[in-house]
C-alpha cells in the first residue's frame, strides 16, 4: 500500500508543493521503506497553515499555571462558552456559579455519545474522527479536526525549548518518525507545512512490516529525523538496532516512562528524552522535569484539580485523580474530565504548578502463541467487537482471565474466542468484571511483561 496518486495527495495535502511530492516520494519509495498500510495527510488550508504558525508563537511565549488560590483569568468565559454550545453541557441549564458545582465526567461518558461534547460551532465537514484504542477501558472515538491535529507541535516544541533543543528541520529533512511496535499499526507517511513541509513517518518496528527486519535501521538511517517520538515498548526494539543516526531528542508519550530505560535511550543516543503525558482526549498535557521533581503543564489553557474518590477536591498536596478543564481543541472543549491517572499537585519554586508522582498507564507485554505482544495488540483482537469496558491479566503460567460487564453473555463468549485466537486453544478464561469505571485494563503476573 506504499503507493499512491496526485490526485489523493492534493487532497491529503492541500498545500503540497514539489519540494513536499518529493519528500514523500522518498520516503515511500526508500529501498528500505517498511510496509505501509495507510495513508493521512495534513489536510491543512493555506490559511490553516498560517494560523498554525501563529499559535505555534504564542504558546512559545504564554504563561501557564493559575494563582495558588485563585483559578486562571479565561475560566469563567470558557464555562459560559460551553454551557451555551455544548450540547451535553446546555442540558444541565444555566453555567453553575463555581467550577466545583460542576459534575464531573469521564472517559465512559465520551464512550457513550461522544457527538454531545461538540460544540454547535464545530464545522462537521471539515472535522476529523479518530479511534482511540485505549490502554484502561472505554475504547472510543475522539472529534478534531486538521488545525487541531497540527497544533500539537506548538507543546511539544514548548516541551523541547524546555531542555535546550529548537527544532530546525524543514524542506528536504525529516523532521519527526513516529515509532510502533505492535503486530498491526496504522502506517503513514506525510508532510509537516508549517515546518516547510518537512518529513514525518508512523512506522511499525515489528519485523513482520519489513522486507527484512535489517532494513529497519537502514530506513531510520536514511530519513535521520531530528526527532523520535514512541512509547516505551516501540523505545525498547529501538535500542535493539545497529542505529548510526544521532536524533536531537525522544518524545516518550502515552506510557509511563521508567527511569532506567530512559537513561539508557540518553546514553544511547546522547540527546534528552522527555516523557510527555499526553491524552488523546487532551493532548500533550505535561512534560516531566527532575529539576522540579514533576510533570510541568505545557498549555496555557488547561486547569488541573486533583479529585478524591467522590469528585471532591483533595486538600493541598495530597493525592488524587487529575482532573482537567480546557484544552485546546475546539471541536472537544473539557469541563472537569476525570482522567483516570493520578498525582498531587505542587508549585514549583518559580511558581509553576507541577504534577508529582505521576501514575498513569504503564505498558506491558504479553506472552502470546508466537512470542512477546504488545498490549495494544491485545486491544486490536477485540475491537471488531462493541465492548466498552474490559480488563485482561495474565498469570504466571500464561494463562489469561478476560474480566468484563458482559461476560456471560454471548458477546463474551466472542471476546474470549478472539483472545484465544492470540494465546492460543483453552488459555481464556471469563470473568465478571465490577468496577463501575476506571480498571487496570492490562496487567501481568508474568517476568518480562514490563519493558
Amino acid at each position: 500500500m506504499n503507493g499512491t496518486n496526485a490526485d489523493e495527495d492534493r487532497e491529503r495535502f492541500p498545500t503540497l508543493t514539489a519540494a513536499g511530492r518529493a519528500m514523500l516520494a522518498f520516503m515511500r519509495e526508500h529501498p528500505a521503506a517498511p510496509l505501509y498500510r495507510n495513508h493521512s495527510g495534513n489536510k491543512l488550508l493555506a490559511h490553516e497553515v498560517e494560523e498554525v504558525r501563529q499559535f505555534e508563537r504564542d504558546i512559545a511565549t504564554a504563561a501557564v499555571g493559575w494563582p495558588a488560590d485563585a483559578k486562571p483569568a479565561w475560566l469563567n468565559e470558557f464555562i459560559r462558552t460551553a454551557f451555551a454550545s455544548v450540547p451535553y453541557y446546555r442540558q444541565l441549564g444555566s453555567p453553575f456559579r463555581e467550577l466545583e458545582e460542576i459534575p464531573v465526567i469521564s472517559r465512559a461518558d465520551f464512550a457513550a455519545d461522544i457527538a454531545a461534547f461538540v460544540p454547535d460551532s464545530a464545522d462537521v465537514a471539515r472535522m476529523i474522527n479518530f479511534r482511540t484504542t485505549g490502554t484502561t477501558g472505554h475504547p472510543l472515538l475522539i472529534a478534531s479536526h486538521p488545525v487541531v491535529a497540527a497544533r500539537y507541535l506548538a507543546f511539544h516544541k514548548r516541551a523541547l525549548r524546555r531542555f535546550g533543543v529548537e527544532l530546525t528541520h524543514g524542506q528536504g529533512q525529516v523532521g519527526v518518525v513516529l515509532l510502533g511496535y505492535q503486530q498491526r499499526c496504522f502506517t503513514y507517511v506525510s508532510v509537516t507545512p508549517a515546518m516547510g513541509e518537512s518529513g514525518l513517518a508512523k512506522i511499525n518496528l515489528y519485523p513482520d512490516e519489513w522486507r527484512v527486519p535489517e532494513d529497519r535501521a537502514v530506513y531510520l538511517d536514511a530519513l535521520a529525523p531530528e526527532v523520535l517520538a514512541g512509547d516505551p515498548i516501540s523505545f525498547s526494539e529501538l535500542l535493539k538496532l545497529p542505529l548510526t543516526m544521532r536524533p536531537r531528542a525522544l518524545l516518550s508519550v502515552s506510557m509511563l516512562l521508567l527511569p532506567a530505560l530512559r537513561a539508557q535511550l540518553e546514553q544511547r543516543f546522547a540527546c534528552p528524552v522527555l516523557d510527555i503525558y499526553s491524552l488523546n482526549e487532551v493532548g500533550p498535557v505535561a512534560v516531566y522535569d527532575a529539576r522540579v521533581g514533576g510533570h510541568v503543564p505545557l498549555q496555557p489553557q488547561l486547569y488541573v484539580e486533583i479529585l478524591d474518590p467522590a469528585g471532591q477536591p483533595v486538600a493541598a498536596g495530597q493525592r488524587g485523580e487529575i482532573t482537567l478543564t480546557g484544552g485546546f481543541n475546539f471541536c472537544l472543549p473539557l469541563l472537569r474530565y476525570r482522567t483516570g491517572d493520578f498525582a498531587s499537585l505542587a508549585v514549583s519554586g518559580d511558581g509553576e504548578p507541577v504534577l508529582v508522582g505521576l501514575s498513569g498507564r504503564s505498558p506491558v507485554r504479553y506472552r502470546a502463541l508466537g512470542g512477546w505482544i504488545n498490549n495494544i495488540d491485545v486491544t486490536h483482537a477485540l475491537q471488531h467487537l462493541p465492548i466498552p469496558h474490559f480488563s485482561v491479566h495474565q498469570h504466571a503460567d500464561g494463562s489469561v482471565v478476560l474480566r468484563l460487564a458482559q461476560a456471560m453473555t454471548p458477546l463474551g463468549e466472542q471476546a474470549r474466542a478472539a483472545l484465544e485466537h492470540v494465546f492460543g486453544p483453552g488459555a481464556v478464561t471469563l470473568e465478571q468484571l465490577t468496577a463501575e469505571d476506571k480498571t487496570v485494563q492490562y496487567t501481568s503476573d508474568m517476568e518480562g511483561a514490563r519493558a
